[in-house]
C-alpha cells in the first residue's frame, strides 16, 4: 500500500512538470509565428503588438505573482485593494457561517424525515420544489429583502449547503437496519437515547458524505455570489483582477480556490473515516 502511494505521488508530480512545461510552451511565441498578442487586448492596455509575448501568462509568472501575494497576504489599503489571504477569511468565514446554520437546521429536520413516514410524506414535495433552484436564483431576492450584499451570500450558501445534507441525513438514518432498532426497543431504550446511541453512529457516515457534498457547492457557490454582489471575498478578487486584466492573479485566484475546496473536503473526509466502521 505505501508503495501504491510512492508511485502514485511520483506519477502526480510527473503530470504536473508535463502540464506545466506544455503550458509554457503553448505560450511561448515562436520567432515565424509573428506577434501573439491579442489585438483588443494591447489595444485595452495600449500598448504595441510589435514583438509581444502571449497574452496568456505562463506558469512562471503565475508563480511570480503566486509568491508577491504570499509576501503581503493580509494587507489593506482600501475598498478595491487587499491582500489574497484576506479575501480569502472573508470567504471563508462567510461560507462556515453559512454553512454551519444549514448543518444547524439539515441535520434535526433530516433525523425527523429519516423516522417518520409522516413527517416524509407531508416536506417531500417541498423538498423537491426547491432543492433543483439555483442557488444564485435566490440572491436578487435575498438583496432586495436583506439588504447586505456579505448576509445574502451567507444566505445563498445556507440554502445551497441545506439540501444534501438533508436528504443524506434522511436516507441514513431511515436506512438504519431495523434489527438495530428492535434490540434497542426490546432493551427499552428511551426514542432519545435510541437516537443518539443507535441512529446517529449508523447514519454518521451518511450524514457525512451529504456534508462533504455540502461544503463542495459551498464553496463553489461563494466565488460566484461574490462576483456578483463584489466588496470582498475571492470571488471578488478573481472578478476584481480581470477587470483590471492581471490574468496572472486570475490564475493565482482559481489556484488558490481550488486548493481551499480541497482541504476543506479533505478534513470532512477525515472525519467521515473516523466514524466508518466495518461491519
Amino acid at each position: 500500500m505505501k508503495s501504491l502511494g510512492v508511485r502514485a505521488g511520483l506519477l502526480s508530480v510527473l503530470l504536473f512538470v508535463a502540464f506545466c512545461a506544455a503550458w509554457q510552451i503553448a505560450v511561448t511565441p515562436s520567432a515565424s509565428s509573428g506577434p501573439a498578442l491579442d489585438p483588443e487586448y494591447a489595444k485595452l492596455m495600449g500598448i504595441s503588438t510589435a514583438g509581444a509575448k502571449s497574452a496568456m501568462p505562463g506558469p512562471l509568472d503565475v508563480a511570480g505573482k503566486l509568491w508577491d501575494n504570499l509576501k503581503r497576504p493580509f494587507y489593506d489599503n482600501g475598498p478595491n485593494d487587499k491582500g489574497l489571504g484576506l479575501q480569502l477569511l472573508y470567504s471563508i468565514g462567510r461560507v462556515f457561517i453559512g454553512y454551519g446554520l444549514a448543518v444547524l437546521v439539515a441535520v434535526p429536520v433530516g433525523f425527523l424525515i429519516g423516522m417518520s413516514p409522516l413527517a416524509y410524506r407531508a416536506l417531500d414535495p417541498f423538498i423537491q420544489v426547491l432543492k433543483p433552484i439555483s442557488p444564485l436564483a435566490w440572491m436578487p431576492l435575498a438583496l432586495y429583502t436583506i439588504k447586505d450584499s456579505s448576509l445574502s451570500a451567507i444566505f445563498v450558501i445556507f440554502i445551497c449547503s441545506v439540501w444534501p445534507m438533508l436528504i443524506n441525513t434522511a436516507f441514513g438514518v431511515g436506512a438504519v437496519r431495523k434489527e438495530w432498532l428492535n434490540v434497542a426497543r426490546t432493551l427499552e431504550v428511551g426514542p432519545w437515547r435510541r437516537a443518539f446511541t443507535v441512529i446517529l453512529p449508523a447514519a454518521a457516515p451518511t450524514i457525512l458524505t451529504g456534508m462533504r457534498i455540502s461544503i463542495g457547492i459551498a464553496w463553489l457557490v461563494i466565488v460566484a455570489a461574490e462576483m456578483l454582489v463584489g466588496g470582498t471575498g475571492i470571488g471578488y478578487f478573481v472578478w476584481n483582477e480581470w477587470n483590471n486584466l492581471s490574468i496572472a492573479n486570475v490564475i493565482v485566484g482559481i489556484l488558490l480556490i481550488g486548493f481551499v475546496g480541497m482541504v476543506l473536503d479533505l478534513i470532512l473526509a477525515r472525519f467521515q473515516k473516523r466514524v466508518t466502521f466495518p461491519e
